[in-house]
Formats: C-alpha cells, structure tokens, sequence
C-alpha cells in the first residue's frame, strides 16, 4: 500500500549518507517536510542543497548517543514545523573486530548509538504524534537474528533494536503510532564496500541491497500493516530459521562462508577495475 506523505514532518537520523539519505531523497518526492540528522554538516549540507528544491528541510548536525542533543533535536523540529509525524531511527555505528581486542569505548558507542538513541528517540517523539498516520520506523539488520563473526556487540544492538520494536508495537496497539522495522542484509554502501576487507565473510554469502530498495521498504512501513520487513526476502527465511535452530546455523556457516569469500574476492577484482 502506497500513499502520499505531504505536509508531514519527518525526523531522519543518518541522513547524511546511504539508506538515511537515499530515504530523505524519497520522503521529499513524497511531499515531506524533512529534518535531516547527522554528525557531519558539510555532507548534510550537500544533501540540503539537493532536496530543497523539491521540500522543506532542516539540517540537525548532533550527536544521537547524547541526551541533550536528541532533546534540542525535537525542540528544533517543533520550532520549524510544529509537528511530528515519522521518525526515521537509520543511523547506526559498526567497528568491527573480536570483543578481546576491541576498545571498551566503541563497544559501548554501538549500543549507544544503535540501540539508545532509538529508544530516547522514540520515547522522546510519541508525545507529538497526534496526527492520523504517524510512525516510527527502525532500521535494524538481519545481523540481529544471526550473529556475525567480529560483530557481536554489533549484531546484539540490532537485536536489541528488534526486540524494542515489536514490544513497543505491543505497548500501543491501539493507538495512532505505526512501529515497524525493517532488517536488511548487506546493503551497497560504503558502510561495507569500503571496509570489505574486515567484513566477515558470510556477510557477502546473502544479497546485497541497494540503498533506494530499503528506503522504499522503509516508505512502505509507514503505511502498510507490516510489523517488519526484512530484506532480501530469501535471507530473510533464512535467518528465520538459522535463528530457531541454532545448531542448523553451524552447520550451514561454513558452505556459506566458502561462497561469501568467492563474491568478496568477485567485489575487490571490480573495484580494482
């Protein structure tokens, strides 16, 4: 179900860059007035300049791991527009590596920005939301069904981050808040492909996404009756699975590990090109 998101004010964190700005990008050909959040002002401004022929926008650059930046955030976004009506919960922090040998900091800055802020977030806008057709939109991982060798903590935040949705769905399943989450695979941004070396193998064994299909997965939880869209749907099933059988998951790791390293080895030859 598709329908037209015109006049209303839509809060999206990571905007900046891949899935975050690829939504924004979508959100204003549908009529929305956007507020783009990011650390790095230079690259929303860039997006700015492009979308504010086509939508009201406001730039937000803040940190979301802070309280008080994610307070002066929804101060700011009441001041411009006066409404609230979809939050976009897209920015995320990934620092790969074993738990041992990781820096304590940056493990907690995953949970931090991953799995915190979308909570603060979203208990920070539901009181604005009075309007027909509301929602609050996660973006998750398919890592957070199937943990991911050097992305543990990574893949415990998206889990935590799915498991905040669908409770938080429960908690108002009467009311006018859409909750959703949409869990993708790897996606083709720089978010993998320039690190490609440190991702784990097994990651390139699924589908890669491209940006503008999970932005407009993302569109379409707002308004169909979805709780959560994960994507590709064969990796999805998949991931089902591997989830409720754990034991199958080692079984199949290393055949999917051998055809993941075969697909790195394709995307590093091309990238070379």
């Amino acid at each position: 179900m598709k329908r037209s998101h015109i006049n209303q004010t839509v809060i999206v964190t990571g905007a900046s860059s891949g899935v975050g700005e690829a939504t924004a990008r979508h959100f204003a050909n549908n009529g929305a007035n956007l507020v783009l959040v990011a650390r790095n002002q230079e690259n929303l401004d860039r997006v700015f300049n492009e979308l504010k022929s086509v939508s009201r926008v406001l730039t937000v650059s803040m940190d979301v791991s802070k309280f008080e930046d994610c307070e002066n955030l929804v101060k700011k976004t009441l001041a411009e527009y006066s409404s609230i009506d979809i939050l976009i919960n897209n920015a995320g922090y990934h620092k790969r590596g074993l738990v041992e040998e990781s820096d304590p900091s940056e493990l907690g800055r995953m949970i931090d920005v991953n799995l915190k802020a979308p909570i603060i977030l979203s208990r920070l806008v539901i009181p604005y939301m009075k309007n027909k057709n509301c929602a609050i939109i996660n973006v998750a991982s398919l890592a957070g069904r199937t943990p991911v060798p050097g992305s543990s903590v990574y893949s415990s935040s998206k889990f935590g981050l799915r498991a905040f949705t669908y409770a938080l769905a429960n908690e108002r399943e009467d009311k006018n808040v859409k909750i959703a989450v949409v869990s993708p695979g790897p996606i083709d941004t720089p978010f993998i492909m320039d690190d490609i070396d440190a991702v784990s193998d097994i990651t390139f064994s699924q589908s890669i996404s491209t940006v503008d299909e999970v932005a407009a997965a993302i569109l379409n939880l707002c308004a169909n009756n979805k709780i959560e869209q994960s994507m590709p749907k064969l990796s999805g099933f998949l991931t089902n699975i591997t989830y409720l059988f754990p034991k199958l998951a080692l079984l199949v790791a290393p055949s999917l590990k051998r055809k993941g390293q075969r697909i790195k080895k394709k995307l590093k030859a091309l990238s070379h090109n």
